[in-house]
């Protein structure tokens, strides 16, 4: 037992945090997401959604000031999107890291071969559509 660590981090994630180093990135990924075929590691987060893991992970973990540090995909043409998704991400974010800019968007197959070179596929259950987010760390000051 650990003081001080949301129970919402497993230990398989929380060693995964602890060995990321300034630029490597994580995909916090929605539950429709192809993390088995595309994570070089992939951890579970089933049951959670992006927003809590998220919270958990900016407690511990800086995000990179040198560049955008969160990307999320574009929408697909015809698909609509919420933009509530976007938005409790960045409460959260702003909550721990305020000056943090609103996500890049990259077109979906760039996303996906983007999150192929990330350093981990988180596996959430977050239900809602365009609810992938990758983090980039950055380095404690």
């Amino acid at each position: 037992m650990l003081k001080g660590i949301s129970p919402v981090l497993s230990p398989d994630l929380l060693k995964i945090l602890c060995e990321m180093g300034h630029g490597d990135e994580i995909v916090l990924a929605d539950s429709n997401f192809p993390g088995a075929s595309i994570a070089k590691r992939l951890v579970r987060a089933d049951g959670l959604s992006v927003t809590a893991l998220l919270d958990a992970i900016l407690f511990l973990f800086v995000l990179d000031s040198y560049t955008d540090p969160l990307i999320m995909m574009q929408v697909v043409p015809g698909d609509r999107l919420d933009p509530a998704v976007e938005a409790d991400y960045m409460q959260v974010v702003r909550r721990h890291q305020p000056d943090t800019a609103a996500p890049i968007r990259l077109e979906r197959n760039v996303f996906y071969e983007r999150a192929r070179h990330a350093f981990c596929v988180a596996m959430t259950g977050e239900s809602r559509i365009y609810g992938n987010l990758i983090l980039k760390k950055g380095v404690i000051p």
